[in-house]
């Protein structure tokens, strides 16, 4: 039986070890996180008669007429600038390594709404409906990396490119 330092050493570890910056990867969303690391983002669409609507985050229905024919479709990559806010403070690694961010909500070209992270432009040129357009960020770009099973996200040892948005 080990001690009680070393138990509490190997959750110490464990916990450094944690990425809550990486998507948890599975058979649903792995179409998303496929397209992403090519440089595409991906939406999924309803294809109920009368209704049609685009919706992001990634979900097995509509989340508006709660139809499971859904399908996924590329989207353009540009946005709007809905509302923003400067992160000054994250104890989450490895978020502590990257403040001050824009953290931010943009308006999709085809509709939806969606949180993601402003780069390239500082807080104070940022506007409201300022044009965007996604990029996405790699393995060991500003913090993020390669996923594994350990910790949270669990990319299962893969590359994992997030989107993110600059000016267009």
């Amino acid at each position: 039986m080990r001690s009680a330092e070393a138990r509490g050493a190997a959750r110490g570890a464990a916990r450094s070890a944690a990425r809550f910056d990486l998507p948890e990867v599975d058979d649903f969303t792995r179409p998303y996180w496929d397209a992403a690391a090519e440089g595409r983002l991906l939406l999924r669409r309803c294809r109920a008669e009368g209704c049609g609507a685009a919706h992001h985050y990634p979900r097995e229905f509509c989340p508006y007429c709660w139809s499971e024919d859904v399908g996924w479709e590329p989207a353009t990559g540009r946005a709007t600038l809905y509302t923003w806010s400067v992160v000054h403070r994250n104890d989450l690694p490895p978020f502590g390594d990257r403040v001050p961010y824009v953290a931010a909500v943009v308006d999709l070209a085809e509709g939806p709404r969606t949180m993601t992270e402003i780069t390239d432009c500082p807080a104070p040129e940022l506007r409201i409906g300022m044009p965007l357009v996604v990029h996405f960020r790699g393995a060991g770009e500003g913090g993020e990396g390669n996923g594994g099973a350990e910790g949270n996200g669990g990319a299962e040892g893969a590359a994992v490119a997030v989107p993110v948005f600059r000016p267009a």
